[in-house]
């Protein structure tokens, strides 16, 4: 799903804790490489579920062609409801356990619980690497070329 100009100025200051920069970077380009697997018939879970805890995390909604725009689920505990922080160590908390309480999506999503976590852990708790390597996707957008990637 495309990363919109106003999804990324509606990012509230204090659900990112990373660079804004990389942050979008990110986002974009796990977009991509979901959109990108889909094209071949291939559900990239890891990959959608780095893109869409990056949409919850920046509060922008989810798409549709043929209705109306729908607040994005928090993606391990499914809420409907705006991320804003203390809600994201909520999630982050429950995303830790996610295999323990919901083993159905271990088995027909692989990958998105690792997703996640890896998203949740990078930019709201500041720990681990980037879930997903812009490096690959360098033109998704003038921002992955500007990073520094040390």
């Amino acid at each position: 799903m495309e990363v919109r100009e106003s999804d990324v100025a509606g990012i509230p200051a204090g659900n990112v804790r990373v660079s804004r920069d990389e942050f979008v970077a990110v986002w974009r380009a796990a977009s991509a490489r979901g959109e990108a697997q889909a094209a071949h018939g291939i559900t990239d879970w890891y990959a959608v579920a780095v893109a869409v805890t990056c949409r919850w995390i920046a509060t922008a909604p989810m798409r549709s062609a043929t209705g109306p725009d729908r607040l994005t689920r928090s993606p391990a505990t499914r809420r409907h409801r705006l991320a804003y922080e203390e809600l994201i160590e909520a999630e982050y908390v429950a995303a830790e356990s996610l295999e323990e309480r919901r083993p159905d999506i271990v088995e027909h999503e692989p990958g998105w619980c690792d997703g996640v976590r890896a998203t949740l852990r990078w930019a709201w708790r500041r720990s681990g690497p980037r879930p997903i390597e812009v490096s690959e996707f360098v033109g998704v957008n003038d921002e992955v070329g500007t990073l520094d990637h040390s």
